[in-house]
């Protein structure tokens, strides 16, 4: 059973019909690594339930952020969606997660592929002052179903641009590129789709991806991150093994294992 303990809804956004948003307090004595993920929940029929969130938020932000998915019939997701400002929701006191700068060798650009909800761990990544450092160029490759789905990484993606610490040095360095399956969008496809078709790199006027110069991240649900992961091996890419040994691309292995 993990150790939880209780945190103040202090403000809900509902972004579409299936996406929304918490901001939390954070609790006292809660260390993450940006990128990490821990568990968020209610009491339900006399229960906990939990279930693993990626942190949108920074570790150095005094709150914590998420990104959810709407689901009717979720066992959490149904009744989280209709949390409200002031309620209280149960954060696990230990954070897990292999999204981790330190899990990539050096390297000159920085792609985050994500799909829905997945983005969320790049939105606090995003914010950390060394990606910019280490990297020439990031880019956050966002897919998803509908054009609206994209409203929450471009919200952020535009605050960070006018950042007071930030904004000069993520305007020359961070690029999002949003995909798009179910409607009409001049990046249509699956976000491996526009990886092989070359689109990506054309669009951003970036060379192709390989080994030497670029790093990757990625989370996404199951089918994405194996379809990807496939995709970068056969490019040459390495995947971080484990934590502490760095390679060409990390996942999200909290979520499909």
């Amino acid at each position: 059973m993990f150790s939880t303990t209780s945190a103040q809804v202090l403000h809900v956004r509902h972004w579409t019909e299936t996406q929304f948003s918490i901001m939390t307090e954070r609790p006292d004595g809660l260390q993450f690594e940006n990128g990490q993920c821990l568990m968020l929940g209610m009491v339900i029929a006399d229960r906990p339930v939990l279930r693993a969130y990626s942190i949108a938020s920074a570790n150095y932000e005094d709150h914590l952020h998420f990104l959810s998915v709407k689901a009717a019939h979720g066992p959490l997701t149904s009744r989280l969606q209709h949390i409200r400002r002031g309620d209280r929701i149960l954060v696990s006191r230990k954070t897990t997660g292999t999204l981790l700068l330190s899990g990539l060798r050096p390297g000159k650009h920085l792609y985050l592929l994500a799909t829905g909800t997945g983005v969320a761990p790049f939105l606090g990544i995003l914010k950390e002052p060394v990606v910019y450092e280490r990297f020439e160029r990031v880019i956050l490759v966002h897919g998803v179903r509908w054009i609206p789905e994209t409203a929450v990484a471009q919200y952020c993606v535009e605050g960070l641009k006018h950042h007071e610490v930030l904004g000069e040095m993520v305007r020359g360095k961070l690029d999002y590129y949003p995909t798009v399956t179910r409607e009409p969008h001049v990046n249509s496809g699956r976000v491996t789709t526009c990886v092989v078709a070359k689109k990506l790199f054309r669009h951003l006027n970036l060379p192709d991806l390989n080994p030497a110069d670029d790093r990757l991240m990625v989370c996404g649900n199951r089918e994405m991150v194996a379809d990807t992961s496939r995709l970068l091996d056969s490019m040459g890419f390495k995947i971080s093994p484990r934590m502490g040994e760095p390679g060409d691309y990390v996942i999200e292995r909290a979520f499909i294992e």
